[in-house]
């Protein structure tokens, strides 16, 4: 058993025809390998047939559609019948559903079904994508997102006896393919990194070691990396991250990860929520399903895996991640309902729940965030319950300065993430008045609990700085069954907003 992941990126080839396929294939170890192909339904409604490709000749997708005849196969999306065709030169084809016709093909349909593909695969080590015609990126993107596993902490007992996917072969004949399907790849593996990140037990990742394999990640894409511990937070005057963490004995950290862009470009600010673990502290929260906040520093683990990502893709616009990290526990030194707090800035805070402290830690981030006057400031955060009853588990909710929100959630819908764009209404604030102190941190309402925080979060950004907050307390963790690329548990959103975000920027300014 490991206690680091291990996890190793998939390599990607792109071959322009099935026999340049096979022989990339054929250079790999372990060989056992599967064809992906698309199916629709036939004319009016009839049986199943293959999306044209120019990568199988007329008896080999007529042998195909025979097979998926006799066992009639499903074409709605994401569907996925296992066939072995003889004459090809692959121990399975699978065919994935796409729905009724090539014409309802959209980019992030053809990540859902290679990422079901490469689901129903199975251990299968590599993978040969006709899909890739259609979209190289999104089916490379889907096919290494749909194969992702996490192992680390399985012994030999159950731990998977088949080798993970380890290889995605793309078929395309586009000119650029290549650069695209790298491209793609190393937007896939920044997503599995922040899945690894939000997968590791909290007893392996509290605010130490989490920083440490921040430094590591950072490090290693050439990134300036700044680690603050309890002194210097204490020196410095960070109230927030030191209060949510005075209850455990794990102390909290702020990780400071900086991408130098081309001089004269854009600044933008990134900063993720970092609990390791919430209990509520003394506001504990109920018992049944208290093990899913092991989750709660998945904005962290996004905003860390995004400035690398920006690194590794050589963005021309400076990207500094603000990481608070800190575990939320109930003990004798534990933060109390009723005290009030010193926010990085000088901003009073009464604490009236312990188990709103997510708004705490990221206050501070964002006063610190905002001292290197960035452009755009993009946080986000596994923030409010009150997200999901909004907008399910799937869609997360965007707020922040209007045309930048809007900007953002057209980003998002682009690649997938569909973040909804929501409002910051001004009398929310009067909810957060305090007899004591600047603010409160909760309303005494039970409505409109996800605007609440984002007024709350408003109160700390630096006048004339574009920001948004993105709400992800559903969508960056999948607790129901597997869909499309999206596994259980870690789902790595927003990665992929965040990065189309910032290469908007880096094109628009």
């Amino acid at each position: 058993m490991s206690t680091e992941s291990d996890r190793q990126s998939p390599a990607v080839t792109v071959a322009a025809t099935l026999s340049d396929a096979v022989s990339a294939t054929d250079t790999r170890d372990p060989q056992p390998r599967a064809l992906v192909v698309g199916i629709v339904a036939g004319e009016d409604g009839g049986p199943a047939v293959v999306l044209a490709n120019p990568f199988l000749d007329a008896e080999a997708t007529g042998e195909i559609e025979s097979q998926l005849r006799a066992l009639g196969a499903k074409t709605g999306p994401e569907q996925v019948t296992r066939v072995v065709v003889p004459s090809l030169p692959f121990e399975q084809v699978l065919a994935v559903g796409v729905g009724r016709s090539a014409e309802d093909l959209s980019a992030d349909l053809v990540r859902r079904c290679s990422g079901a593909a490469a689901r129903a695969a199975s251990g299968v080590p590599v993978l040969v994508t006709a899909l890739a015609d259609v979209d190289v990126a999104a089916a490379v993107e889907g096919t290494v997102l749909g194969g992702y596993r996490f192992a680390e902490f399985r012994s030999a007992k159950t731990a998977p006896t088949d080798p993970a996917l380890n290889t995605v072969v793309a078929l395309s004949v586009a000119a650029d393919a290549e650069a695209t399907a790298n491209r793609a790849a190393l937007v896939a593996d920044a997503v599995a990194t922040a899945r690894d990140l939000v997968n590791t037990p909290p007893n392996a990742l509290f605010p130490k070691s989490f920083a440490k394999r921040a430094r590591k990640l950072g490090e290693a894409a050439g990134l300036e990396v700044e680690v603050l511990g309890v002194e210097e937070l204490e020196k410095e005057g960070f109230g927030g991250i030191l209060a949510v963490g005075q209850g455990s004995t794990r102390a909290p950290r702020l990780v400071r990860l900086r991408h130098k862009g081309a001089k004269g470009g854009k600044k933008v600010a990134l900063v993720g929520k970092g609990v390791t673990f919430d209990t509520g502290g003394i506001s504990i929260k109920p018992a049944a399903s208290m093990h899913h906040m092991t989750s709660d520093m998945g904005g962290a683990a996004a905003v860390i895996a995004t400035v690398v990502l920006a690194a590794r893709l050589k963005l021309p616009i400076d990207v500094t991640a603000t990481v608070p990290m800190a575990e939320n526990m109930p003990s004798g030194s534990a933060q109390r309902p009723g005290d009030v707090l010193t926010q990085y800035g000088g901003t009073t805070v009464e604490v009236l729940n312990t188990d709103a402290e997510g708004r705490l830690i990221l206050a501070d981030a964002i006063v610190r965030a905002c001292e290197d006057s960035p452009d755009y400031l993009i946080e986000t955060s596994t923030l409010t319950g009150a997200q999901l009853i909004a907008l399910g588990a799937r869609i997360p909710g965007v707020m922040g300065s209007d045309d930048f929100r809007d900007r953002v959630a057209a980003r998002s819908a682009d690649v997938g993430e569909n973040a909804w764009p929501m409002p910051l209404p001004d009398e929310l604030k009067d909810d957060l008045k305090s007899t004591v102190a600047d603010l409160a941190n909760v309303s005494g309402q039970r409505f409109a609990g996800m605007l609440v925080a984002g007024v709350y979060l408003r109160e700390f950004v630096a006048d004339g700085v574009d920001w948004v907050h993105i709400d992800i307390a559903g969508p960056s963790y999948n607790t129901g069954s597997a869909w499309g690329y999206t596994p259980k548990g870690g789902t790595g959103v927003p990665v992929r907003t965040m990065l189309a975000v910032l290469e908007d920027i880096a094109s628009n300014g």
